[in-house]
């Protein structure tokens, strides 16, 4: 694998970088999307502008998938990701990967391009909660295919960066899902495309594994309640 040739420092470095890297990329889709293109932002914007009512108002449809524990997507058929957990600022920046089209969901993308910015930044509030805070403590020890995949996401899964994703306790098969995509272009990403080109699929499959087993654990929102959740609790 290309990432045995280097040495401690060396590894070190490339880790930085790459960091650095994923930082700025995501700073500059927020910076050239339409939308800010247009206008000058506000002074104040951003995730701490989210109004946490409004965006659960706006999260009746959302709920129907990622309100739902064990959901899956039809086809392909994996597991819909769990999203109270994660920071804000990544759930902002994945709805705008939708709505502009760099990730490929037909469905999120559906549903992306009805959103203004604000309704993303109310979403994000809403589905965020209360972020992940790190523990220090993992569980077991990382794969060799996931000594980068630490040095973002943290070695228990709590991102390092609220820009970053927090993968810990994540349905395994979404990651695996989520790394495909990466791999054959489905999500246009160059740091994480350059990355999962050189892994196999079982290093993959050793990466989501690993980091589905990691807590503090991310968690499925809950729905309002209705009759139906109701029968699904008594289940």
């Amino acid at each position: 694998m290309v990432l045995r040739r280097f040495g401690a420092r060396s590894f070190g470095l490339l880790a930085t970088v790459l960091c650095a890297s994923l930082a700025a990329h995501s700073a500059s889709a927020q910076t050239a999307s339409p939308d800010t293109a247009a206008a000058p932002a506000p002074a104040a914007a951003g995730p701490a502008q989210g109004d946490l009512h409004r965006g659960k108002e706006l999260s009746y449809t959302c709920l129907g998938c990622h309100g739902v524990d064990g959901y899956k997507n039809a086809y392909p058929n994996y597991s819909v990701p769990k999203l109270e957990g994660q920071h804000p600022e990544y759930l902002i920046a994945a709805l705008q990967g939708y709505r502009s089209g760099d990730r490929s969901h037909i469905t999120m993308h559906s549903q992306a391009t009805t959103l203004s910015d604000q309704d993303i930044v109310d979403i994000a509030a809403y589905f965020a909660g209360k972020p992940l805070v790190s523990e220090h403590k993992s569980v077991g020890t990382p794969p060799q295919a996931a000594a980068l995949c630490v040095t973002c996401h943290g070695q228990d899964g709590v991102t390092i960066a609220p820009m970053y994703p927090s993968l810990a306790g994540q349905h395994a098969d979404y990651l695996t899902r989520a790394l495909d995509e990466y791999k054959k272009g489905g999500r246009k990403n160059p740091i994480m495309g350059g990355f999962v080109a050189s892994l196999k699929e079982s290093d993959i499959e050793a990466i989501a594994e690993y980091f589905s087993k990691q807590a503090p654990a991310l968690q499925t929102e809950k729905r309002p309640f209705s009759s139906l959740t109701a029968e699904a609790e008594h289940k």
